[in-house]
């Protein structure tokens, strides 16, 4: 069936700047890293998909090695936009990493020059695209120069394959030294995708957030729901189907009984504002304007559509945020 996207996709979503760049980022982004691997069945991800641009998501975020296995999350994208977005792609932001194991030898990760051109032109080509709107450094290499690592951010913008610059999962020193380097080089940074959430801060512990905001460099958080703990899903245990429950990226040890009161606890104050959790938690990481947007993941449509609901109430009094610190912290 042909996808016909929704006419009143712009209608709600907000829209904020990126630092100090001319883009917007949507307050809600989708990220790919899981469920579009080839465990999922395609027509699922071609279903969140869908549901995100209808809800007014308009950034899309993969990376190298996401599926599993590593690249199909990029396969499976590149197979929708060619199904359901091929007229749509100005429309869209989409971005892409590398950093991480790709393949063999000594070349295929971390941020050599080699490596992360190879790697650009790896996922153009999985993908189907001609350029990507965002491409990061997927991680600091503590043996490779920072001047080269920028340096071939430098060159994947210049030489078109490219729009824009940015890196993820930096501390605050490293994010001043890359951001200085690529200034001097005429390829501002624009953004930092950093991890952060109620239970996990620390942006806030290492002074990221001040750093972005002296430097004009915009911020879009991953994992703001904590791979699923700050929803609804881990209130009664570790369910079946789960990612804790699976031994993929969410250790079973880290739901504690300790844990999972806390969220309980959350999710009862989420409940006296008029949202569910996961709308709370996303809420909390937009609260007042120092990330951009939030990065969530999802298996299902619904998930989506109860994300995209934070937008409604993004503010807190001093007496909430107190009280999720008392629970968190």
């Amino acid at each position: 069936m042909t996808y016909h996207p929704a006419d009143t996709r712009y209608d709600s979503m907000i829209y904020n700047r990126l630092g100090a760049s001319g883009l917007k980022l949507p307050a809600i982004s989708l990220g790919l890293w899981h469920n579009f691997g080839e465990d999922t069945p395609h027509q699922t991800k071609r279903a969140i998909v869908q549901t995100a641009f209808d809800a007014g998501i308009t950034h899309f975020d993969i990376a190298n090695n996401y599926g599993p296995p590593p690249g199909s999350a990029e396969v499976a994208f590149g197979e929708i936009m060619r199904t359901d977005f091929r007229d749509f792609r100005d429309e869209l932001i989409i971005s892409s990493k590398a950093g991480y194991n790709m393949w063999n030898g000594p070349y295929g990760e971390w941020g050599s020059r080699k490596y992360m051109v190879a790697s650009c032109d790896q996922s153009l080509k999985r993908t189907g695209l001609d350029y990507f709107d965002i491409f990061y450094s997927h991680r600091f290499d503590p043996d490779t120069p920072l001047e080269e690592t920028m340096g071939a951010l430098d060159y994947i913008v210049r030489s078109g394959r490219a729009l824009y610059a940015g890196v993820t999962t930096y501390n605050s020193e490293q994010t001043r030294r890359a951001a200085a380097i690529l200034r001097d080089l005429g390829t501002p940074m624009v953004i930092h995708q950093p991890s952060y959430n109620i239970l996990e801060r620390w942006v806030e512990r290492d002074g990221l957030k001040d750093t972005l905001r002296d430097l004009g460099i915009g911020s879009i958080a991953f994992l703001p729901l904590a791979q699923g703990v700050l929803t609804n899903k881990y209130l009664k245990g570790i369910p079946a189907g789960s990612r804790a429950s699976q031994g993929k990226s969410l250790n079973p040890d880290a739901i504690s009984d300790a844990r999972i009161a806390m969220v309980r606890s959350l999710n009862d104050m989420a409940a006296g504002r008029g949202q569910t959790l996961a709308q709370m938690a996303l809420a909390w990481v937009l609260r007042d304007g120092g990330i951009t947007s939030a990065l969530i993941g999802a298996s299902r449509p619904e998930q989506v559509a109860d994300c995209v609901g934070a937008i409604r109430n993004l503010s807190f009094t001093p007496d909430e945020l107190a009280l999720i610190d008392q629970i968190s912290l």
